[in-house]
């Protein structure tokens, strides 16, 4: 996501992560930083920016936040450590965000947003990247702060990822985030006690070819998270273990060895010559049913190798891949989620 920082605006580029509530990039001075493709963002050149008391309400609320003590002054500071083990470290800090309208094709600032400015970022980032963009819904994410203009509504569509030549996904708030086909029907979010500002869906069942797959309840609770900054998705383990079965019954190509610690079922694929996967059905509460095709069930990790890209795990996952050629589209007001199959290299 292309957005400005600070007074000049500094241009930078953020993954968006529905899985995450705060906006961070790596700022100098930069003690122990990932290699970044694009200029760090120097809050010192920016006449807004400044960085958050302890009392402030925005320390007090921000989740990962702390009290840091720094020769002798104290300060807000966070850190955010990610499933995969990759930590940002920094302070908590105030500036103008400056965001595009499409709708008026001018720049737009929002003062005062609350930024996490790392200075210790270790892990697997991207380097095309200055940090994350969290579109959880907390209230000092991204999608708060728009809330006012767009009515906590947002969408985005992903490009195919893993195939060949990756042509630019979008990603829209308010009116134009919205699914316009009548057909489309949505989920409902599900608020998770524990953790209140995530994207929990309730998922039912998967099918795959005359086989149905119950998905475990949770009570009341959603047993499915949708994160955008998850690259696999994750399943319990009995859904997992039946699902990967009817692949291998379905799948005519011979089994190899897996290159990655995740996935296990992995296929010898030889260029020019087609084969089969079949059609996941994933099937949502509500009557929402979204088509996971092969660039959504598996990935391609070698010019020979293929591989199913769902793993085992008790807290289940729909990630991103899973998403691609899909729009997403989200209604914080009236916490709900509706998918449409389409193609992404169109935007809608």
């Amino acid at each position: 996501m292309n957005y400005s920082v600070g007074t000049p605006p500094f241009q930078t580029l953020g993954v968006i992560d529905t899985g995450a509530n705060t906006i961070w990039m790596q700022c100098q001075p930069c003690k122990n930083c990932y290699k970044q493709n694009t200029p760090i963002f120097d809050p010192s050149k920016s006449s807004t920016y400044s960085r958050i008391p302890c009392v402030a309400a925005e320390c007090l609320t921000e989740q990962i936040a702390f009290c840091n003590f720094n020769n002798g002054k104290k300060h807000c500071a966070y850190k955010a450590i990610y499933g995969d083990e990759s930590v940002s470290e920094g302070d908590i800090s105030w500036d103008t965000i400056t965001l595009t309208s499409s709708s008026e094709d001018i720049p737009v600032a929002f003062p005062k947003a609350v930024i996490g400015c790392g200075h210790n970022n270790v892990g697997l980032f991207d380097k095309q990247s200055s940090g994350i963009v969290g579109l959880g819904n907390a209230p000092l994410s991204l999608v708060s702060l728009l809330r006012p203009r767009t009515g906590g509504i947002f969408s985005y569509c992903f490009t195919p990822m893993y195939e060949g030549d990756v042509k630019p996904s979008f990603l829209h708030f308010g009116d134009r985030g919205e699914v316009s086909v009548k057909s489309a029907v949505p989920t409902p979010i599900i608020v998770n006690s524990a953790v209140p500002f995530k994207y929990y869906l309730v998922m039912e069942a998967m099918i795959v070819g005359s086989k149905r797959i119950e998905f475990p309840r949770n009570g009341e609770e959603g047993n499915i998270l949708l994160d955008s900054g998850t690259t696999i998705t994750f399943l319990p383990d009995e859904v997992y273990s039946e699902l990967e079965g009817e692949m291998v019954n379905a799948v005519n190509l011979v089994r190899t060895d897996s290159p990655m610690k995740h996935l296990k079922l992995c296929y010898e694929v030889t260029s020019g010559r087609e084969y089969q996967i079949p059609t996941v059905f994933a099937h949502f509460k509500g009557g929402a049913v979204v088509e996971l095709h092969s660039s959504n069930t598996f990935m391609k990790v070698s010019e020979t190798k293929i591989c199913l890209a769902f793993s085992r795990r008790s807290k289940a996952i729909l990630g991103n891949l899973a998403q691609q050629d899909i729009l997403v589209s989200y209604n914080t007001e009236q916490n709900t989620v509706t998918f449409l199959n389409t193609d992404c290299t169109s935007e809608l």
